[in-house]
């Protein structure tokens, strides 16, 4: 297998949505929206970005952020 064809370890982007709030620990209003993947499966988190306190956390769709058409029905 050559170099080239082989992964790298290139971070993958995600889009963090701004949420209206402020840190209930922090009092920062730099509160963002985004899916993370942990143990128990995909979550919806609401985070601050300042100290990274994880305002909510909801369970997510069971492939994070790829959507099946089959999802839609």
């Amino acid at each position: 297998m050559s170099e080239e064809s082989r992964t790298t370890n290139r971070p993958l982007p995600v889009e963090r949505h701004p949420m209206q709030g402020t840190c209930p620990r922090c009092a920062a209003e730099e509160l963002r929206g985004y899916p993370v993947n942990s143990e128990g499966g995909w979550f919806d988190v609401v985070k601050c970005q300042s100290c990274l306190l994880s305002v909510s956390r909801d369970r997510g769709p069971r492939l994070g952020p790829i959507r099946l058409l089959s999802d839609l029905l």
